[in-house]
């Protein structure tokens, strides 16, 4: 049976790092640019994103269009929720990053209790995709929360959060290598914080000057984002091509 997802390379963090990116800067964008709100934000980030998984779900192998498309989705989508949660609802970062890591945990847990594995490929099963897919959910929007977590809690700026956030990145890099500390696990520490290094990023670019960003604006940044993730989508799918045509030979 074909895997429905991903195969994880280092195109495949590549393509992470720039779809967090983007959807932390498509989410401010229209909560904040274009003055939607998070409520707002969240019903149109929503509605596209059971669209999109919808398709995915009915697709029968790997489309890297659409599976990345749902990533963003999921970037974006989990922008809009963490800020309804910490600024919306009142919770603060400190809670919203407490809900988030509850939830990720929770799923993950009910996943390996049902599947006996959390492996994020290959994956066939369309139920074992639905919790990959709400794993993802949880984790971009614990993303989003800890890197405002480490600007407006700690009070590091965004240029330093995404340094803090990177270094644990390579860290995690360091131990795979050099520790025979479960994979899996190592897999999903790594995809959390890939999370807020592409918002702190994302925030970086796009907060005034004085706040310790460049002011780049989230409409220019959400442009050049997307012109990004789609080089990246082609390569991969080349590469998908190429691996195809290997196989049949």
């Amino acid at each position: 049976m074909i895997s429905k997802t991903a195969q994880v390379t280092l195109l495949f963090w590549m393509m992470k790092i720039i779809a967090t990116t983007l959807g932390e800067t498509l989410g401010d964008f229209l909560a904040m640019t274009l003055k939607l709100g998070y409520g707002v934000g969240i019903m149109i980030t929503l509605s596209f994103f059971i669209i999109v998984l919808i398709v995915q779900l009915l697709v029968k192998n790997y489309i890297p269009f659409l599976f990345w498309v749902v990533i963003v989705a999921t970037t974006t989508l989990g922008t809009e929720i963490s800020d309804f949660i910490d600024r919306s609802l009142g919770l603060g970062y400190t809670g919203g990053t407490a809900i988030l890591l509850f939830g990720l945990l929770l799923t993950l847990f009910v996943w390996h209790k049902t599947h006996k594995t959390i492996k994020i490929f290959p994956i066939t099963l369309r139920n074992q995709e639905l919790y990959f897919w709400l794993a993802i959910l949880f984790s971009n929007s614990l993303g989003t929360a800890f890197g405002d977590f480490l600007t407006d809690v700690l009070g590091l700026s965004y240029g330093v959060g995404a340094l803090v956030t990177a270094a644990i990145i390579a860290l995690v890099v360091l131990v795979h290598y050099q520790t025979k500390i479960n994979e899996v696990v190592l897999f999903w520490i790594a995809f959390i914080f890939t999370r807020p290094f592409g918002a702190t990023f994302g925030d970086f670019l796009t907060k005034p000057i004085e706040k310790g960003g460049l002011n780049l604006g989230t409409l220019f940044a959400t442009t050049v984002s997307i012109g990004l993730m789609v080089v990246l989508i082609l390569i991969e799918h080349k590469r998908r091509t190429l691996n195809t045509v290997k196989n049949a030979l």
